[in-house]
């Protein structure tokens, strides 16, 4: 399963990506915004920081508008993917998109019906926010299940991109289902990382490793 930085904070996405973690990274408006400064320059830095795919979404909510967005945004590098909204009118854009050779990432998906029209479509991607289904009271991982399925079914080429990612068990889940992507925030890869028992295990080597210094003052690694 690839995992994906959602964000456009450039600290915490060059931090992840020395570790090797990071697989792509999906970004929007919002994400944009909150960060500040200039969009543009913002975007040009990702794209070269990031070797692997990474959505850039559209504004426009007609499919002239996002078509014109999307061979813009895909000028930035070979990496890019566009993101549309999952209305008719994205679906248009995705097909025509798509035809150009420009990979499409269709995101607000809430319904297997959705997915399947994203993938006759021919979304490289389609994103289930299954945080904001579970905040409904829905459950988002059941929603995932049930698309990779179908998607199994009828061997479509369309990836599972799970995202409204809240906390790690989200990942856990998506993964035994078998999810191809999940975008996560970068405070919920923080907690990935972590565990009580690590630290634990941690401390008391170092603090052993002192010891055999003090009784051993000549020796090394």
């Amino acid at each position: 399963m690839k995992i994906f930085l959602d964000t456009a904070n450039l600290a915490s996405i060059k931090m992840y990506n020395d570790m090797g973690l990071v697989d792509g990274i999906t970004t929007n408006p919002s994400l944009l915004a909150k960060e500040g400064g200039d969009p543009q320059k913002t975007m040009e830095e990702i794209v070269r920081t990031v070797k692997g795919d990474v959505s850039l979404e559209v504004v426009s909510t007609e499919t002239l508008g996002m078509i014109d967005e999307g061979r813009r945004l895909q000028k930035y590098g070979k990496n890019v993917v566009v993101k549309c909204p999952l209305t008719a009118e994205g679906l248009k854009a995705c097909k025509i998109l798509t035809s150009e050779g420009i990979p499409v990432n269709v995101t607000l998906c809430f319904s297997v019906n959705q997915a399947i029209l994203s993938a006759k479509a021919g979304a490289k991607y389609v994103s289930p926010f299954i945080g904001r289904l579970d905040d409904n009271g829905q459950d988002g991982i059941h929603l995932i299940r049930e698309i990779h399925e179908v998607f199994q079914n009828y061997k479509f080429s369309t990836q599972i991109l799970v995202a409204s990612v809240r906390h790690p068990m989200h990942v856990v889940e998506a993964a035994k289902i078998g999810a191809d992507v999940v975008t996560l925030p970068p405070d919920v890869l923080g907690k990935m990382l972590k565990h009580p028992l690590t630290d634990i295990g941690l401390k008391n080597f170092l603090a052993d490793w002192e010891k055999l210094k003090k009784e051993n003052p000549n020796i090394r690694i």
